[in-house]
């Protein structure tokens, strides 16, 4: 396998492409998710993790709101990681995120960060609305509450989050409680905390 560069390269880059807090939150929640998703399935837990941490680094340059598959986000932001040396199959499954890419989620990893993407999203937004504002008093049942309320974090597809859960291949409510406990895991720099 390539080598892989280091967490705090994978986070400078991040810092240069990306201002918006919320956004490098929600990369860091992914990365958390992906994380513990790899030490489940007994891959390695770094490798993932940099997929998840760098998913949407290019979000905010490259927006993409035509969802062209072959310019702007993702697809400027995995060339910029191809010239940097960043490894092929976490290349594929960050262009594997975004379904109108037409790139096939064939990796466990692939599946995986779709799985998340979206679930970290509703997770955060159900976070925010507790009278904590933490994760830790999110569980299983309350995100699939505010899941059925379609005016709720309505930038989040359901479908996607249930499609994920499905390719992945585990139960949804169990799917969603990991993601949970990946998220508590670091939930001070999530603003969660």
């Amino acid at each position: 396998m390539t080598p892989i560069p280091t967490r705090n390269d994978a986070l400078a880059l991040m810092h240069e492409y990306t201002a918006s807090d919320s956004l490098r939150k929600h990369m860091l929640a992914v990365e958390s998710a992906m994380h513990a998703y790899a030490g489940r399935f007994g891959e390695d837990p770094d490798r993932w993790a940099l997929a998840g941490l760098l998913h949407d680094f290019d979000y905010e340059r490259y927006p993409n709101a035509g969802h062209a598959a072959d310019a702007e986000h993702p697809a400027e932001g995995v060339r910029v990681l191809r010239d940097r040396g960043y490894p092929e199959d976490v290349l594929q499954a960050i262009l594997g995120h975004a379904t109108y890419t037409g790139v096939p989620r064939e990796t466990r990893m692939a599946k995986c960060l779709f799985a998340v993407d979206e679930l970290t999203g509703l997770i955060t937004a159900t976070a925010l609305v507790k009278p904590s504002r933490s994760v830790r008093d999110v569980d299983a049942r309350s995100v699939r509450k505010k899941m059925k309320d379609k005016a709720f974090a309505r930038g989040v597809s359901r479908e996607d989050v249930v499609t994920g859960a499905s390719e992945l291949g585990v139960d949804l409510d169990e799917h969603i409680q990991f993601v949970i406990d990946a998220m508590c895991g670091v939930a001070p720099s999530l603003g969660l905390g």
